[in-house]
């Protein structure tokens, strides 16, 4: 019921104890009870003798109809589906799910899931993804490809670039990449990618792809996270508050991205990544598990491993348990 209450309070405006049982069918001492538990999910209200409850300033809510209505044109073609939820344990683990029981070749490729929270929300290396309710943008999709393993080498770093230059479609300034999965604005986290790939090493694989971005989060809600990190709604609040423009034109590129992706490479777009390159030319410190390595990073290859300089001559890393960041 809670989350037909939040959808009912979502325009901002006052609705009465009455008006309200009405609709969800229940008494004004339930309606009562419900709105008891909006602070626990972030939202604040108030309650008003003679007017009734309210959410200030109403609440940005993913709506399925207006994401599909923010597609391109182009992007169209490529899109399979989209579900939204009020909250799941993980987005990529409901696409996995779909993948998995896919009884299709194409393992439900163009298929998206997106949540209004998660509450077993994961980012790279298992670490904890902070998901506070119609906050953010916590999105994942499925992507089949044909070549194996082989031939997703530098897929987190296409989709991050995807995903930036959405964000620059909708105005949001000063979206750089960091590899290997991460967007930053001023160094600071704005967003992340996590790929995770089940299926054939050779063959057929089924390729779960998750992108996690902050939009609206507060500092209270963001506490818990080890980082430095930056909301979108802090860089162009217009932006911030439309949610649905946003997710569609992430999904739009994404969609483009995956299927050039799929037949060129990541060398088609490693000159665009590094023109974002947050680190290019800057000193730094990759730790390969507990091990530092300090050089000078110097982009990435055209299979989208990093180019650092060491003593001099370039060595090249890529995926595992690696870390960059930047020299202390």
């Amino acid at each position: 019921m809670i989350y037909k209450l939040i959808k009912i309070l979502s325009d901002g405006q006052f609705h009465s104890g009455e008006d309200v049982g009405k609709q969800l069918g229940v008494t004004r001492a339930a309606v009562w009870k419900a709105v008891q538990k909006l602070p626990a999910l972030g939202l604040q209200y108030d309650s008003v003798t003679g007017k009734g409850y309210r959410i200030p300033a109403g609440v940005d809510l993913l709506d399925k109809e207006a994401i599909e209505a923010h597609l391109s044109d182009e992007a169209k073609p490529l899109f399979s589906g989209l579900e939204v939820f009020d909250v799941l344990g993980s987005t990529n683990d409901l696409v996995a799910d779909r993948v998995k029981s896919s009884d299709t070749s194409g393992g439900h490729t163009g298929f998206f899931c997106l949540a209004e929270q998660q509450t077993a929300g994961r980012g790279r290396r298992g670490k904890e993804w902070v998901s506070p309710y119609a906050k953010n943008i916590y999105l994942s999709f499925a992507w089949q490809f044909e070549r194996g393993i082989a031939a997703i080498e530098g897929l987190s770093l296409a989709v991050g670039l995807g995903v930036a230059n959405a964000l620059d479609q909708c105005q949001v300034p000063g979206v750089e990449l960091k590899w290997p999965n991460d967007l930053l604005v001023s160094g600071n986290k704005l967003g992340g990618i996590l790929i995770e790939m089940t299926g054939d090493l050779e063959g057929a694989c089924q390729v779960v792809i998750g992108v996690g971005v902050n939009v609206s989060m507060t500092e209270a809600q963001g506490q818990s996270i080890d980082q430095a990190w930056q909301s979108i709604s802090s860089l162009n609040a217009v932006a911030a508050s439309d949610r649905n423009k946003l997710v569609g034109s992430v999904m739009s590129e994404l969609l483009l991205t995956l299927s050039r992706f799929e037949s060129e490479g990541f060398a088609a777009y490693r000159d665009q990544w590094q023109e974002k390159d947050y680190f290019l030319n800057k000193p730094v410190t990759l730790m390969i598990a507990e091990n530092p390595i300090q050089g000078i990073a110097r982009g990435i290859a055209e299979n989208g491993a990093l180019r650092l300089e060491v003593d001099g001559q370039i060595k090249e890393f890529s995926g595992g348990e690696i870390s960059l960041r930047a020299r202390a």
